[in-house]
């Protein structure tokens, strides 16, 4: 210690500038590709080399440019399950990454599968499911950062959301395989019919129900108002 003031690593990716973050990581990057057509190649790519803020905000929107989303119903409002699983992805991919390291991050949409992997501490290695997860904090601040703003949630919750929400984007559960190259797979299948079936066929069903019995209610009561002679309802106004 020598008494010198600075900012730390986590400081500089967060919010360093391009160069800055250049200068000091030199092999940081996230290379987000999708591989549906040209398998050899890629059909569209993107190179990102900024700060992890904007990384996050710009794999959000390659995502929304290239996969799917359907209809789907939560308690009465709609959401966005790719939005959900991307979002989990890649906040899982910026926060645990091991940025020492110089292999390259990617996030790679091919035609069964979207994938990302990147460089890790690997703390327990193995195949991670909702039962077995230890929770672990590989970058703390950068952590504490994302959550603050609103980018992740607890530590836990995005393994426990995607294998939730992944069987009503694809109906298979995501696979987390956890080594010094961390890796999520989230199956894709574009004819699975996700949420939509089941969310359309109970919104349907409660209307159906709610407007039946409504007019049932009516026409009971109007037809009973009708039937009745006109010296009943008299009776029946003077006894009130």
């Amino acid at each position: 210690m020598n008494g010198d003031h600075g900012y730390n690593l986590a400081a500089v990716m967060l919010l360093g500038k391009d160069d800055v973050i250049k200068d000091i990581v030199p092999a940081y990057m996230t290379d987000a590709l999708v591989r549906r057509v040209n398998v050899d190649r890629y059909d569209d790519r993107e190179i990102i080399q900024t700060n992890l803020i904007d990384s996050y905000e710009r794999l959000m929107e390659f995502g929304r440019k290239h996969l799917p989303d359907s209809f789907y119903l939560e308690n009465d409002q709609r959401i966005s399950i790719r939005n959900i699983i991307t979002r989990e992805i890649f906040a899982n991919t910026l926060i645990h990454r091991e940025y020492t390291s110089s292999y390259q991050a990617k996030f790679i949409i091919e035609n069964n599968k979207m994938y990302v992997e990147n460089a890790s501490r690997s703390a327990q290695p193995g195949i991670i499911t909702p039962d077995n997860m230890e929770p672990n904090p590989k970058n703390p601040i950068i952590a504490s950062f994302f959550r603050n703003i609103g980018y992740a949630d607890q530590l836990g919750s995005g393994v426990r959301n995607l294998f939730k929400y992944s069987k009503y984007y694809s109906g298979k559960e995501p696979e987390f395989i956890e080594s010094d190259i961390f890796k999520i797979i989230v199956p894709l299948n574009d004819n699975y019919p996700d949420g939509t079936t089941q969310s359309t066929t109970q919104s349907t069903t409660q209307s159906t129900t709610q407007s039946t019995t409504q007019s049932t209610t009516q026409s009971t009561t109007q037809s009973t108002t009708q039937s009745t002679p006109i010296s009943e309802r008299k009776n029946m106004e003077c006894h009130y």
